[in-house]
């Protein structure tokens, strides 16, 4: 496993959509391993294989939770959450996400499964699912809510 560069704001890969992926091999249990292991090395909630600079539609959550072709088929509710994003280092802002999402995706096994999710893993699912649409969190702030936090030098 390795930890893998971070694409940050202003890289035009997190503008592209990414691409389906028609098999599961060797390279992709590889990476998917990476981003698990990225993730918890900045302590993240969730990574998109486009932040490590993959147009591949997979995505790992917190759990670890890898995500292969990952659809949204339902929405419900609204929640208006603070978010933050990995690509945007030290930025967090209130967005409105759905409060449940039922979300459909294959497993690192090929397991096609189906999954209801409530607040924390619903938001999730759907900043990281964004990513893979080539849409980032920043673009669906609620207006005047953006802060940055200056990082402290904590050891």
């Amino acid at each position: 496993m390795a930890i893998r560069n971070l694409r940050y704001k202003g890289d035009e890969i997190l503008k592209k959509k990414s691409r389906e992926i028609e098999t599961i091999d060797e390279k992709l249990q590889t990476l998917i391993d990476d981003m698990i292991e990225t993730m918890h090395k900045y302590n993240g909630v969730g990574l998109a294989a486009v932040q490590v600079g993959i147009l591949k539609r997979v995505i790992v959550i917190d759990g670890p939770i890898a995500m292969i072709n990952p659809v949204i088929l339902k929405t419900k509710g609204k929640q208006e959450v603070d978010e933050g994003c990995l690509s945007f280092p030290n930025e967090f802002a209130k967005v409105i996400r759905p409060t449940e999402v039922t979300a459909e995706y294959t497993d690192r096994d090929g397991k096609r499964i189906k999954v209801k999710a409530k607040e924390l893993l619903a938001q999730a699912i759907c900043h990281e699912v964004d990513h893979l649409n080539g849409e980032v969190f920043i673009d669906k702030i609620i207006p005047g809510t953006l802060e940055y936090i200056e990082p402290t030098d904590e050891k």
